[in-house]
């Protein structure tokens, strides 16, 4: 099947020049990525060579026939985010959607235990309760971040620090009292 007999109208036209790269952007951008395949040429040739060739096949071909090219440019303008952001910005944002918690519940707990930490986070809010079962990932049944009773997810959060402090003392060694000290 040659180029004439396919419908072109399904591919997009080409971009206009100033949305094509800058020769001497391209030029950077083909550095950097002549760097990369050397990095990983030294802990794996056969991966970057296979990728070095890929990429020359990919490139003389798309060069070559102008609707590869197209097809390729519609393809790889699905998979790249619309904006400058990069998915590693996007993954940064989103993984800090709340605020940092207002204190730390397991300093606390250490200090005043189980009563004194009820205490101080009975003088925090909903929204800054939830803060700290985001920040400490205590949400392991995706429930606690729902609930609208403040006093529940004080209990979560009391429960959470007393279970991971609790975490191990199996092969802690036991503390000695007074009575103990005498052996």
């Amino acid at each position: 099947m040659t180029d004439q007999n396919v419908d072109d109208s399904s591919f997009p036209e080409p971009a206009e020049q100033a949305d094509e790269p800058k020769p001497f952007l391209l030029r950077d951008d083909v550095q950097r990525a002549a760097e990369a395949l050397l990095r990983l040429g030294s802990s794996s040739p056969e991966l970057a060579r296979s990728l070095m060739l890929l990429a020359e096949v990919v490139a003389e071909e798309a060069a070559r026939t102008p609707r590869f090219s197209r097809a390729l440019t519609k393809a790889l303008a699905a998979a790249v985010p619309a904006g400058p952001e990069r998915a590693s910005e996007r993954g940064r944002n989103r993984s800090r959607r709340r605020a940092k918690g207002l204190l730390d519940p397991f300093a606390v707990f250490t200090e005043v235990g189980p009563e004194g930490l009820r205490k101080r986070l009975g003088t925090l809010d909903l929204e800054q309760l939830r803060d700290i079962i985001a920040e400490h990932g205590m949400d392991y049944d995706r429930l606690a971040m729902k609930w609208k009773d403040p006093q529940r997810v004080m209990e979560r959060i009391v429960e959470r620090v007393e279970a991971r402090s609790a975490k191990g003392s199996a092969f802690r060694a036991p503390t000695r009292g007074p009575a103990d000290a005498g052996d």
